[in-house]
């Protein structure tokens, strides 16, 4: 087992996780300990965690970013407040990145606080989702309008739950993994691109650079001031995409997907505006391509700058972008012309998909 320290809090890495996080609790006498899980987590997750905890009670809400919602918030209150929870009590939250986003924020506010654990089961929240403190619900499927900082006691990473996705989860992660390469991280580039198949039974050591990174970058700047803006490269598009896709399709694009596409838009960005080599943008949008499927839809551009607008990453009246001015160097704070952002939207429409 490995411990990623954080400023604020653990983060436990590998097979004997589940141990220590048996240890925490009794070292920390809590009063009673909440499982937070959806469908999923409880019929392939939940059975693996048990044998640890000694006494607990459920609450499950169904998957999906699309119950990101304030009604969810409420349920999941109103399980605590009718199981008499109170500021002694912990929650685990037992899945990927919705219900770590969703259970600490319900965890940071009831009572004016308890503590929340992130047991991540999925690529993006070991990876992303589960690590850094961002806690927010959806509104009218607009991304995480509603939110604060605020850490999580501390996280178990326990790799072998990657094992019960479905592949489309498995990519999933990969976007945000990829990201942190680009921002920050060069040779993970090349390690990524280079490989003829991503390996996900063997991510261990892939899962624990990316982590690293963002907890790098998270220690430099807890609340989003400055440096750790450089994590939303591919979430100003890639963000609008996924609300855009929440309200039209009947199938919704998952996070990663969406940020797929944001990845590829905003590094046509960074060309036009920084230069950023021809060579490198060729091989970012074949990496890209050859790991998610093109989305077909036909989507309203106007409807997505309308959404774009509204992202809480923006400054005045303009949309706010993080690009890349070289592999491993991002540049935080962009602005860009609405005709620029269509022609990298009709960039990532031409291109033709390996899949």
């Amino acid at each position: 087992m490995k411990v990623i320290y954080d400023k604020n809090y653990k983060v436990f890495f590998g097979a004997d996780v589940l141990n220590q996080l048996a240890q925490t609790i009794i070292n920390k006498a809590y009063s009673h300990v909440f499982v937070l899980v959806d469908e999923n987590t409880e019929k392939y997750c939940l059975p693996i965690l048990k044998p640890y905890l000694e006494k607990f009670t459920v609450i499950k809400i169904e998957s999906g970013e699309k119950n990101k919602k304030i009604s969810s918030a409420e349920f999941i209150w109103h399980n605590l407040q009718q199981n008499l929870a109170n500021r002694n009590t912990v929650l685990l939250n037992l899945g990927g990145g919705v219900l770590s986003d969703l259970g600490g924020f319900c965890a940071a506010t009831y009572k004016r606080g308890i503590d929340f654990i992130n047991i991540p089961t999925s690529l993006l929240a070991m990876v992303d989702a589960s690590i850094g403190g961002k806690l927010g619900i959806d509104i009218n499927h607009y991304k995480n309008l509603i939110g604060l900082f605020k850490h999580p006691e501390q996280v178990f990473i326990y790799p072998d739950f990657i094992s019960t996705l479905p592949n489309i989860e498995k990519t999933n992660g990969l976007a945000e993994m990829f990201k942190h390469a680009l921002v920050d991280d060069k040779k993970l580039f090349e390690k990524l691109i280079n490989s003829n198949q991503i390996d996900f039974g063997n991510m261990e050591k892939l899962i624990e650079k990316s982590a690293k990174i963002k907890i790098a970058i998270v220690n430099k700047d807890p609340n989003e001031k400055g440096p750790r803006k450089v994590l939303n490269f591919g979430h100003t598009i890639g963000h609008a995409i996924e609300t855009y896709s929440l309200t039209n399709d009947i199938i919704p694009l998952k996070h990663g997907e969406a940020v797929a596409i944001g990845i590829i838009c905003e590094t046509y960005l960074s060309y036009k505006l920084f230069n950023i080599d021809n060579k490198d943008l060729e091989k970012i949008v074949r990496f890209t391509t050859a790991n998610f499927n093109k989305y077909m839809h036909k989507w309203d551009v106007n409807e997505l700058f309308k959404i774009m607008q509204n992202d809480k990453k923006n400054n005045n009246s303009n949309i706010n972008f993080t690009l890349l001015k070289k592999i491993g160097k991002a540049v935080i704070d962009c602005n860009c012309s609405n005709e620029l952002i269509m022609e990298s939207l009709e960039f990532y429409k031409n291109q033709a998909y390996l899949n």
